[in-house]
């Protein structure tokens, strides 16, 4: 075939025609050869193809050189020809020997094509694959490490995908699940083998399934498995049909959960109803009296006579014994429907129904002489008294609880002065004693006008250094008569009077300015009350003491109570929010005290909880106590909120607390609240062994 006929068939099935000389040199090279080669036929005669390679395509030409030595032919051999715009290009080329007639080598004839596309989409779907098995080997590693069992199901409610921690969860073996296997079929094994608490049908299961995926989504559906675990299934939709479900054992948050709530309603030391807990019975007894015409309602406040020197003389242990053994006997003595309730310190409330007045005084003298009789508490013998205040609500005439916690109170107040193991009905004059707070209300107010307020403070500690971070800024009334007045007893009054605004307002802006003293490292902590946070110029009043001291925003802590939260939520909130912008950090403080706590953890990001001191006191001695505390600190963590335990006395308490993981602590154990002018020797000289080993602090 003439040479025009084969450079044409040439170009149909491959890119160019080549020869080599017996040396391997190029002889010839088609036209078309230019094209791909980037250099002219005339231009590459007498080079060897190796000179026009790729670095690194020596095992390639070792290959070739073989062959060519052994005049044997080659077919699709691959090299990387380097190219004169610099960039690689894949050559395949094929080749016979060629003879003379005489038998004499000549050289090499043969074909080369430009592959380098197809070499290109080769090393794509190399890479592809090679991705896609890493993806699935890393999907598969993090399927079966979570901590959560996970079902996928498709349109038709068929199984594609599960893991190992859903098999473990639900006790199945491993080839209890297969793909393609129907969702309700899943059901039927499950009840079948009896892993449902008993009751729960496969219709039921399979409606709260349905139920769940025509929400959003995001409230899980809970399960209540035979062996009393319970577990959380959450069922997301997919684009295109079908569903992931992911199960969670929340058995032991729930635990937590509920030991949290109930500790927030009841006290932790005598496990009796708290104030809050005691309001909402009361109300609801109340509400009763209205519509069914019970018999009257008695509010007895108790309050133990001699209960202190007890305490001062054999220490909390002991005092902490003879609260539980008063609560035991006051629990004993009355009816099963009456609530016995400890509303803080030597304080006790009774709730029970009775004929009439009579009645009532008869039931407090009876517990009065319960509560009499002496008490052994490890070979300590103890006797105290108890005095008791009495407010009745009849039907007929109308009544709140809080009124008539207020007029038994009042009632107790009378009984006190006139002498141990005294019972007292409130009577209407008693409000004389109102009229003795409108004179303190006005002391109050020319203590406001006179600057009579001055400012304590107390550390706060991080445990992990046992160094000072902040201080808690707390306000003493200095009285012309009185001395240092507790907050304990005017600051209820200035929250009722309203007064509190502008003691809050003074009260933040001198801690900024003492603050501004500080070093960097150090905050300061600030109550607020919720007037003070519901008040339209609040946030203007924060950034006024900010900028009028210099101390940054970072630097100031704001601490509420959940009754922040509790009226005018959103306005609350939206404060808050706007002073957490602003960089100050919120806290809240006494936390578990109230039975929405938790939920205000999730309605706002607090940056600190201040576990209340009520839960620090038995934390040493009973592992439920501590057990409580961990659970705080566990949420808190999960939450990414430090906690902070106030109210540390002792070193056994310290060390519980710092077991359970807590952050922060505060108390008398590390220092007493200070005047302003002891903080920055306070600070200076940090809390050292001879700090900590001083008698004030150990107070």
């Amino acid at each position: 075939m003439p040479l025009n006929d084969l450079e044409e068939l040439a170009r149909i099935a491959f890119d160019w025609l080549w020869a080599t000389d017996a040396k391997d040199r190029f002889s010839y090279l088609s036209p078309g050869a230019e094209r791909l080669l980037g250099r002219t036929p005339e231009s590459l005669i007498g080079c060897a193809r190796e000179t026009l390679a790729c670095e690194g395509e020596e095992a390639n030409f070792a290959h070739y050189r073989e062959t060519i030595a052994a005049r044997r032919p080659f077919r699709d051999l691959t090299y990387v020809y380097r190219h004169p715009d610099g960039t690689p290009r894949w050559f395949e080329i094929s080749g016979r020997p060629h003879f003379s007639p005489e038998g004499d080598f000549l050289g090499y004839r043969g074909v080369g094509s430009d592959v380098t596309e197809q070499h290109r989409t080769r090393r794509a779907l190399v890479e592809t694959h090679a991705q896609l098995s890493e993806q699935n080997r890393r999907f598969d590693a993090a399927l079966e490490n979570m901590t959560h069992g996970l079902c996928m199901f498709d349109a038709e409610q068929r199984l594609l995908v599960w893991n190992r921690r859903y098999l473990e969860i639900f006790g199945l073996p491993d080839d209890a699940v297969h793909v393609g296997m129907g969702q309700r079929a899943i059901i039927e094994t499950l009840v079948a083998l009896g892993r449902y608490k008993r009751g729960a049908t496969v219709d039921a299961i399979s409606e709260g399934t349905r139920t769940s995926l025509t929400g959003d989504g995001s409230k899980a559906v809970l399960r209540e498995l035979a062996d009393g675990r319970v577990i959380a299934v959450t069922h997301r939709p997919m684009v295109g049909g079908g569903w992931v479900a992911t199960f969670e054992d929340v058995t032991e948050r729930r635990r937590n959960e509920a030991r949290i709530i109930h500790m927030a309603r009841h006290d932790g030391l005598t496990d009796l109803p708290n104030r809050t807990r005691l309001r909402e019975i009361g109300a609801e007894l109340i509400a009763a009296l209205r519509t069914d015409a019970e018999a009257p309602l008695a509010v007895l406040m108790l309050d133990l006579d001699r209960f202190k020197p007890v305490n001062d003389s054999f220490g909390h242990a002991v005092g902490d014994a003879l609260l539980r053994a008063v609560a035991e006997r006051l629990r004993g003595h009355v009816r099963g429907r009456d609530v016995v309730a400890r509303l803080g310190g030597d304080e006790f409330a009774v709730l029970s129904r009775v004929e009439d007045a009579a009645g009532a005084a008869v039931l407090a003298e009876r517990l009065i002489e319960t509560v009499a009789a002496p008490y052994a508490l490890d070979g300590i013998t103890v006797e105290i008294g108890m005095s008791v205040g009495i407010a009745l609500a009849e039907g007929d005439v109308p009544h709140d609880i809080e009124r008539l916690l207020k007029e038994a109170d009042l009632a107790l107040y009378e009984a006190k002065t006139e002498g141990r193991g005294t019972v007292r009905l409130f009577e209407p004059q008693m409000d004389e004693t109102l009229r003795e707070r409108l004179g303190l209300e006005r002391e109050l107010r020319e203590a406001l006008a006179q600057n009579r307020f001055e400012l304590h403070y107390q550390p706060l500690v991080d445990l992990s250094g046992n160094r000072i971070t902040g201080m808690e800024a707390l306000v003493r009334w200095r009285h012309p008569e009185r001395g240092l007045v507790s907050p304990a007893l005017f600051i209820p009054l200035a929250e009722e009077t309203g007064l509190i605004v502008p003691i809050g307002e003074w009260v933040l802006h001198q801690a900024c300015r003492d603050a501004a003293a500080w070093p960097d490292t150090i905050s300061v902590a600030v109550n607020v009350s919720p007037l003070q946070l519901r008040h339209r110029g609040f946030v203007q009043s924060v950034l006024g003491a900010l900028a009028a001291s210099g101390l940054k925003a970072s630097r100031l802590e704001l601490e509420i109570t959940e009754s922040v939260l509790l009226d005018d939520t959103e306005a609350n909130l939206e404060t808050l929010h706007t002073l957490r912008k602003l960089g100050v950090r919120i806290s809240m403080d006494d936390f578990g005290t109230g039975y929405s706590s938790i939920s205000y953890l999730r309605r706002f990001p607090f940056d600190k909880i201040k576990i209340d001191r009520s839960f620090v006191r038995d934390c040493a001695a009973q592992s439920e106590a501590g057990a409580i505390i961990r659970a705080i600190v566990s949420l808190g963590a999960s939450l990414g909120i430090t906690t902070l335990v106030e109210g540390v006395e002792t070193e056994p308490q310290l060390a519980t607390i710092r077991a359970e993981g807590a952050q922060e602590v505060q108390g008398y154990l590390f220092s007493p609240p200070r005047p302003v002018h002891e903080i920055a020797v306070l600070l200076e000289a940090g809390l050292g062994s001879e700090e900590r080993s001083a008698p004030t602090l150990a107070a």
